[in-house]
């Protein structure tokens, strides 16, 4: 039997993707140890959000980021990538409204990578631009069991989502949901500044 050979091309091609893989997950790494140091720091929870909105724009290179929390049964845009933030505070969902209302719903992650708008869940606000985007990553925030926000990545042109795209934003969530229960921790009318 003679000894099986393989092309180089095929084992350097092997290579590079092992390579790109292992960059992607030192990057994810980096961004979860950011978010860390961000539950130390003696921060007002509005500044830590926007971090966090920063974080997620920068590592999944995406054209949006959006976090709304829940608060007296709605969710509410609390932080955003957006230049303009005269939005923030102002946009409110119910929890039976939209594709982020569902996410908080069902608790569960929802992926679009094109046309997210023409879903029959989708919500259009005409004071966010963000909703004529074609793809939409959405996931729960989630505090002691509990949905206690949503948080929505869109792409202006079609994208689909990698594996490890969906991990960040599910552990992105769930990091969120712990900031959450910090803040609070800190200072019980936190939500109400």
């Amino acid at each position: 039997m003679r000894p099986r050979r393989f092309g180089i091309i095929p084992v350097v091609s092997k290579v590079r993707e092992l390579e790109q893989k292992l960059e992607k997950a030192e990057q994810q790494l980096r961004v979860f140890q950011r978010v860390s140091r961000l539950m130390t720091r003696d921060m007002t929870l509005d500044d830590v959000l926007h971090e966090i909105v920063d974080l997620i724009v920068e590592f999944m290179e995406c054209d949006s980021c959006l976090v709304y929390l829940v608060e007296g049964g709605e969710l509410i845009l609390f932080a955003s990538n957006a230049v303009d933030r005269a939005n923030i505070g102002k946009v409110r969902l119910r929890l039976d409204e939209g594709l982020t209302g569902w996410v908080a719903r069902e608790r569960r992650l929802l992926a679009i990578s094109r046309e997210a708008y023409n879903d029959r869940r989708f919500k259009y606000f005409k004071d966010l631009p963000q909703d004529t985007f074609e793809a939409f990553l959405s996931a729960p925030v989630i505090s002691q069991n509990r949905v206690v926000g949503v948080i929505n990545v869109q792409h202006r042109e079609a994208h689909s989502h990698s594996g490890s795209e969906l991990e960040l934003l599910t552990t992105m969530g769930e990091q969120v949901g712990c900031l959450l229960v910090l803040s609070r921790m800190a200072s019980p009318a936190v939500l109400n500044a």
